[in-house]
């Protein structure tokens, strides 16, 4: 008799490929004896869809197994999904898989679900060995390796796991077996090898596979970028955990541009770019930068605290090679974006907001700031004790993200504060709400970056303001555990309540001691005109009055002001202009950008504003002197 077998994958993104359920049944079906009993089936959904449709769906499929793959984005939901599907077909089988699940099966099999395995690595061979067993009239799930389950008493059972797979060529590709043929997909993985030879404490990239990396042929991998690109499929993610690290990601880098030249598709790219190999990722960036797969570059440094690297056990991009890193990318004009996590072991407050002032005196072109989650499978997982690590459930019932709140090192209050100077930071650095005053304090000496930052943080606490309002709410309930929500504080700051946050600033700075200072004053009215327009939309006056600077012109992209002659030198201090000057053409690109939503709500447009300002450097305005006498 056929069994019915129901790959189900949950995605983020629309019209998603089920990537690992086809490595699950190509694998499988190498067996003509699965080949010609099971009949197989991939339901790949978007997180969005209403959960009682999803589970309608799944049981109008009447399969004899379903098999889910659960990641912290879906496990809230897929726990929903078996608890309907278990009282609706108590007959199936449910097999789990994914680094949620894996080697935490007493958490998600059900007490009395003799009928629920859980996964616990790799899953080609466990899934392979386990749909053996469905075809049997008494399956037997301890023949099965690597996976957990209970016995008819209830009894938990674990088995060993399988070796490695070494040769991962001895898993076909599902894109050259056809199995993804004949379906309109526009987002797609990508994996070209497994494996991770870093051992980072918060990460369980390499849970499944351990550190040694094994690579998927070449040819093969050429094979399905050209698949992915004949098929139309918009946006790939590079699930490599070291993109750059290998020699050949540079040619398989110019192969994908190759194929999008040739095809038109895919349109763009995301990737974890390798962590000690800059200067290669520097040239992969270029390719694909010239090739308009991908905006900007992405640098993992997680945190600048020395302490904090040797507890999680991270080795770092040095000091030096970042500054050469992020040198060349300046004169190339790609733009990068920092990724750190807040709180990590051994950071404290005092540093965390040390090192976000180490990377802004090196330019730093953005800084994303992730909350620290605790992840299954990871070395702090296992160290949550020792380190003091104290976490709250994110408000999100689809996904099981658990947000560390405390450590040893910050207490519940100074977590907190640390996620209130990012979203300053966010706004004042990252979407150049005061990224020229912020420089001039520093530099002269006036107040530096820390300090800036953190009296900004303590004069938005006290404000009564929607913009203050919408960072206090989004600490009290967690939400920027959701990244999209840090696009939605760029979205308030370029556009929708861009002359309140003009307002806003403006008191901050009257109310501050270096305000007596003449170059402050002009390098905050300099940011009042130099701040970029996130969407395609004319310039605007600001919505203050310039108290140094006087505003000459206002017309479609430019704005034009004039300076004291005693300020002269301020913009080639502040680095625009190269010459001592009294006027000053801001021009605002246009290009590139969405034009101004006039029917989407801020939830709609986070994820472009996010996006946006990761590329930060295609937002800026030029600056040009001018001469005062040709007005």
């Amino acid at each position: 008799m056929t069994k019915h077998v129901t790959f189900v994958e949950l995605s983020v993104y629309d019209n998603t490929v089920p990537l690992v359920s086809g490595y699950l049944q190509a694998y499988a079906m190498q067996d003509p004896v699965i080949a010609a009993s099971v009949d197989f089936r991939f339901y790949s959904r978007s997180l969005r869809q209403d959960p009682e449709q999803i589970l309608a769906e799944l049981l109008d499929l009447d399969s004899d197994v379903y098999a889910f793959s659960c990641y912290i984005w879906n496990t809230g939901l897929i726990r929903r999904l078996l608890a309907g599907l278990l009282a609706e077909r108590p007959d199936a089988w449910f097999l789990l898989g994914g680094a949620q699940v894996m080697n935490h099966g007493a958490d998600y099999i059900p007490a009395g679900a003799n009928n629920v395995v859980v996964c616990n690595g790799e899953g080609e061979q466990p899934c392979y060995e386990f749909l053996r067993q469905m075809l049997v009239d008494e399956p037997d799930l301890a023949e099965v390796s690597g996976v957990t389950f209970r016995t008819g008493h209830g009894e938990l059972v674990t088995t060993d796991k399988p070796p490695r797979l070494r040769t991962l060529d001895d898993v076909p590709s599902p894109f050259a077996a056809g199995l993804f043929d004949g379906q309109d997909y526009t987002f797609t993985v990508l994996e070209t090898n497994r494996g991770c030879p870093f051992h980072c404490g918060f990460c369980f990239w390499g849970a499944a596979t351990n550190s040694k990396v094994y690579k998927f042929d070449e040819d093969r991998v050429r094979g399905d970028i050209r698949w992915i690109a004949e098929h139309g499929v918009a946006s790939v993610f590079i699930a490599d955990a070291n993109w750059g690290l290998s020699p050949r990601d540079v040619e398989l880098s110019k192969h994908i541009v190759s194929c999008q030249e040739e095809f038109g598709f895919p349109t763009s790219m995301v990737l974890a770019a390798a962590k000690n190999r800059p200067e290669r990722v520097a040239e992969i960036t270029e390719i694909l930068v010239r090739g308009g797969l991908v905006t900007s570059q992405p640098i993992s440094l997680q945190t600048v605290n020395t302490d904090t690297l040797r507890l999680i056990d991270r080795e770092n991009i040095r000091e030096a090679t970042y500054t050469e890193l992020q040198r060349s990318l300046n004169e190339k004009r790609i733009s990068s974006f920092i990724e750190m996590i807040w709180p990590l072991p051994g950071e404290t407050l005092a540093t965390f907001k040390a090192g976000i002032a180490r990377l802004c005196r090196l330019e730093a072109d953005t800084l994303t700031v992730y909350p620290q989650l605790l992840l299954h499978n990871t070395a702090l997982y296992e160290q949550r004790e020792t380190m003091g690590i104290e976490v709250e459930r994110a408000p999100d019932p689809v996904a099981e993200a658990d947000v560390v709140v405390a450590t040893r090192w910050v207490d519940r209050a100074e977590c907190e504060q640390g996620t209130w100077f990012y979203y300053l930071v966010q706004s004042l650095y990252n979407a150049r709400g005061a990224y020229h005053l912020a420089g001039y304090l520093d530099r002269s000496g006036l107040q530096s970056y820390e300090d800036f930052f953190t009296a900004a943080t303590s004069f938005w606490q006290r404000a009564d303001n929607e913009l203050c309002r919408f960072v206090a709410d989004s600490v009290a309930t967690a939400d920027n555990y959701d990244l999209l929500n840090i696009g939605k504080a760029a979205h308030l700051v370029l556009h929708s309540h861009r002359h309140a946050f003009d307002a806003l600033l403006l008191d901050f700075a009257r109310s501050q001691p270096w305000w007596s200072d003449a170059g402050a004053r002009c390098a905050t009215d300099l940011d009042l005109v130099a701040r970029p327009y996130i969407y395609r939309e004319p310039v605007q006056a600001p919505g203050v009055e310039l108290t140094e600077a006087r505003l000459l012109e206002v017309e479609d992209t430019r704005i034009v002001v004039s300076l004291p002659e005693a300020l002269a030198q301020l913009p080639v201090d502040l680095r625009l202009v190269s010459e001592p000057t009294t006027g000053l053409c801001f021009e605002h690109p246009r290009d590139g950008k969405m034009p101004v939503p006039r029917h989407h709500t801020i939830e709609q447009n986070a994820s472009y504003c996010h996006v946006m300002i990761q590329r930060l450097r295609t937002l800026l305005p030029t600056c040009q002197p001018m001469g005062l006498s040709t007005l």
